[in-house]
């Protein structure tokens, strides 16, 4: 799965959780931790060797932490 397929699909997902389940950045660790476990990244093949790539569990918090708390 590509890395904007597979953004939009775990954002909706969090935004579909209970208001109070997706308030604090600890719900978010534990929930992008989940998310990248269950999906699968396509490799770069600009940067074949991952010297400059994020892993999948730190992709996914950046992705979810500036929606903590939101209504």
């Amino acid at each position: 799965m590509n890395d904007h397929d597979a953004r939009r699909k775990i954002i909706r997902e969090w935004m579909a959780l209970a208001t109070d389940k997706r308030k604090t950045e600890e719900q978010a660790a534990v929930f992008a931790k989940n998310a990248a476990q269950q999906t699968e990244f396509r490799r770069s093949r600009r940067d074949p060797g991952h010297r400059f790539r994020r892993s999948s569990y730190e992709k996914v918090l950046g992705w979810l932490v500036p929606r903590a708390g939101r209504a």
